[in-house]
């Protein structure tokens, strides 16, 4: 898992849209780049809408968010169609980009171990660089919690 002050790990992919997104498309702009394991899955959906809630303030700190997970693009249509997500949900069917990031890898739930996207979120600089990791993420404080964060450190 990369740490602050390391290059951020480029990726470039598809969005619910079809859309491609670049790191370097970033570039001078903040990037809240979040993992998240499924669509609407409880933990996932209260997470996504905490940054749909928070997403106007988020960008008036010239931020933008990007959720990543490794459902399809008509996955991510439906999710973000049905909670009014307002921001690009990434397609990273074979966790490449999940990988890069230390965001796969084993997990363990009702005892038992398997391999999965592990919920983070990386805050990139606009230079490119890791300025924040949440390894651990509360789902139902999240958004607000980056923008905070966003509010004290992006300036």
């Amino acid at each position: 898992m990369p740490s602050a002050g390391d290059p951020a790990p480029p990726f470039e992919l598809k969005d619910q849209a079809g859309k491609v997104h670049r790191l370097p498309d970033y570039h001078g702009r903040w990037v809240v780049l979040y993992f998240y394991p499924k669509d609407d899955t409880p933990g996932c959906t209260k997470e996504a809408c905490g940054f749909r809630d928070n997403h106007g303030a988020i960008q008036a700190a010239d931020a933008a968010v990007l959720g990543v997970s490794g459902d399809s693009t008509a996955s991510h249509q439906k999710f973000a169609e049905k909670y009014q997500l307002p921001f690009p949900l990434l397609v990273d069917e074979d966790h490449a980009v999940a990988r890069a990031y230390g965001a796969y890898g084993m997990k363990k739930n009702y005892g038992r171990e398997y391999e999965g996207v592990i919920r983070s979120t990386f805050i990139v600089d606009p230079a490119g660089r890791i300025a924040k990791v949440y390894a651990k993420v509360k789902t139902d404080t999240h958004g607000a919690d980056i923008l905070a964060w966003l509010l004290a450190n992006a300036t």
